[in-house]
């Protein structure tokens, strides 16, 4: 057989354009040397086969092209559910609803649990009111928030309970009788001159 009859089976060598050099050298030598920004597309020919990338033969580095592969998942029995990126508002909502037991006081919570950190897997949802319910259960325009977190601090209802909340514990964590306690700042060092003399 000659040596120039194609090989059976796939052959395909990967096509870079060629990079106009500043330095005066060659097209030629500008087309073998890859560039920094396609260095991590580009592989040498010496770990091409037939022109065709093939994984390594280390069993360490193919586990590791293998997790990387795999999507994070829950598991068939949780319908293979993403595990989702967590961004500061998603991680805001989060933390409501783990405290959401201190948010109304006539409602009962179930405690999901004593660890405190975030779930890996979840989804979130938008409410769709029914026809129905177009006067007594749907948010109007106004009401509706992009977070839950900014909802809950709109609500006048709990804005008025957490302040009572606040004014509660603060009447029992201040110290009776004298209110030192209030005198702040540079005037108080002052005050506490004059009192000595």
């Amino acid at each position: 057989m000659s040596e120039t009859a194609a090989p059976i089976g796939l052959s395909w060598a990967p096509k870079l354009p060629s990079i106009a050099t500043t330095s005066g050298g060659s097209k030629n030598e500008s087309a073998l040397m890859p560039s920094t920004a396609q260095g991590s597309l580009w592989k040498p020919p010496s770990e091409l086969v037939d022109g065709m990338f093939v994984p390594p033969r280390d069993p360490r580095k193919v586990n590791k092209l293998t997790r990387k592969s795999v999507k994070d998942t829950s598991g068939k029995g949780w319908f293979d559910m993403p595990a989702p990126s967590i961004t500061p508002e998603l991680k805001k909502d989060l933390e409501i609803l783990q405290l959401r037991h201190v948010i109304d006081p006539k409602r009962h919570f179930k405690r999901s649990g004593k660890s405190k950190a975030l779930p890996k897997y979840f989804q979130v949802g938008t409410v769709v009111e029914p026809a129905s319910e177009f006067y007594s259960g749907r948010l109007t325009k106004r009401e509706r928030k992009t977070t839950l977190v900014d909802e809950l601090l709109s609500d006048q209802s709990l804005k008025s309970y957490r302040m009572r909340k606040v004014r509660e514990i603060q009447e029992s964590r201040t110290p009776g009788g004298n209110q030192k306690w209030k005198n702040k700042g540079k005037q108080t060092l002052k005050r506490a001159k004059d009192r000595r003399k």
